[in-house]
């Protein structure tokens, strides 16, 4: 896989758990085969092991491996190196120095996934290393990692400061020209909530937002994909500027190039499985 053109819909996968590694598959745009948070200690020996006994596509497969500074990651590392995989996504990600210390010349592109006051605030110089092809931040962890108890309102909102990390991490891959992956939306039965949020996650520039069940990933893979009428207005508007070059009016409001750029973005997702 050269560079990140996954999404829009990716479903997080127990690495413990081969017999749903092709029903996760089916569905998605790719599978976060995961060895940490989803993986008991005592089961990850056997994740591992499942990894190379029941191969999949590697270009529809991300590793999400043990934490760079856990006494896991290393074992992790060692089992990739014997399948197809090169895609891994570095959970609790609070430097470049962890970043070097998993790619190590094992030629492994990085989804650095920024879940931590000092994953966020890192968020810049993460995107910025040559082996990270993508950031995605996480709320619950980051909650945690300041002492809190809670990422969100009563209501179901973020709380300010998971509003402010997601546009954080958002802004430091778009700078660095990299994919910005979303958080997973925990509350299962909340269809309506996640597809609001995908939705945003769409309009302000996301590549893909992940998932935990899937019955999540057509609710994500709707909320990606433009409406009729978007569509519509991004062929329309794209061809108007063919023959009107400059700023001009077009159904009622002023067009400019950011609002080209907009239409084309538009399409390019339609083009998008």
């Amino acid at each position: 896989m050269s560079g990140f053109g996954l999404g829009p819909a990716l479903l997080f996968c127990p690495a413990d758990r081969p017999d749903r590694y092709e029903k996760a598959l089916y569905p998605a745009d790719a599978v976060i085969l995961d060895l940490e948070d989803a993986v008991a200690d005592a089961a990850k020996a056997a994740a591992r092991a499942a990894l190379a006994e029941h191969p999949l596509d590697p270009d529809r497969v991300i590793v999400r491996v043990n934490g760079a500074q856990t006494r896991e990651v290393a074992a992790d590392l060692d089992a990739l190196a014997g399948t197809g995989y090169r895609t891994i996504m570095l959970p609790k990600a609070s430097g470049v120095a962890d970043v070097e210390a998993v790619v190590a010349g094992r030629g492994l592109e990085v989804i650095a996934l920024c879940e931590s006051a000092a994953g966020v605030l890192a968020a810049p110089a993460l995107a910025a290393h040559p082996a990270v092809v993508a950031l995605m931040w996480g709320a619950e962890d980051l909650v945690a990692s300041l002492g809190g108890t809670s990422s969100r309102h009563a209501d179901g909102r973020y709380r300010d400061v998971a509003v402010h990390a997601r546009s954080a991490v958002l802004l430091a891959a778009g700078a660095a020209g990299i994919a910005a992956i979303d958080t997973v939306h925990t509350d299962i039965d909340d269809a309506s909530g996640l597809a609001a949020e995908a939705e945003d996650a769409a309009a302000v520039g996301f590549t893909a937002t992940a998932c935990i069940h899937p019955s999540q990933v057509e609710t994500i893979r709707a909320a990606y994909r433009p409406s009729a009428e978007r569509i519509r207005w991004a062929r329309a508007v794209l061809e108007r500027a063919a023959d009107a070059p400059g700023v001009f009016r077009f159904e009622g409001v002023m067009i400019d190039e950011p609002l080209l750029a907009h239409a084309r973005s538009v399409l390019i997702r339609q083009q998008r499985r």
